[in-house]
């Protein structure tokens, strides 16, 4: 299988690389089909979605940020980047993290219900 990426031009991949979510990550509930995609000198990986190649999601393990973040069984969280020409505004949405199974290729996203994690944590300081 083809798509063809704003980010890193047309990408061939196999059936059992597709992460599955059900509903789509929110705001995008229609998108079930993504691929994870970290390129080597990347610190973001994305989330590529396959139905609308064109929508890409840069996310950031959590575990580097907080190694005491919630845990769901089996599945690794990762937050939503907000990118920006200043590095210093570049911030990570911790409120609503994405839960990643790579083993079953599953995913969802989940708002947690405590004010402990903000939606926009800057990623770099000074």
């Amino acid at each position: 299988m083809k798509i063809k990426t704003q980010l890193f031009g047309e990408i061939e991949f196999k059936e059992d690389l597709i992460i599955k979510f059900v509903p789509g990550p929110i705001g995008f509930e229609q998108l079930n089909k993504f691929l994870l995609i970290k390129a080597d000198d990347d610190i973001f990986y994305w989330l590529n979605s396959i139905e609308k190649p064109e929508i890409a999601f840069p996310l950031v393990g959590i575990r580097i940020i907080d190694d005491a973040f919630p845990e769901e069984r089996n599945f690794e969280p990762f937050g939503i980047v907000t990118l920006n020409s200043d590095v210093l505004k570049i911030t990570v949405n911790l409120k609503a993290p994405v839960y990643i199974n790579q083993i079953s290729k599953t995913g969802f996203q989940k708002i947690l219900d405590t004010d402990k994690y903000p939606i926009r944590y800057n990623l770099f300081k000074e």
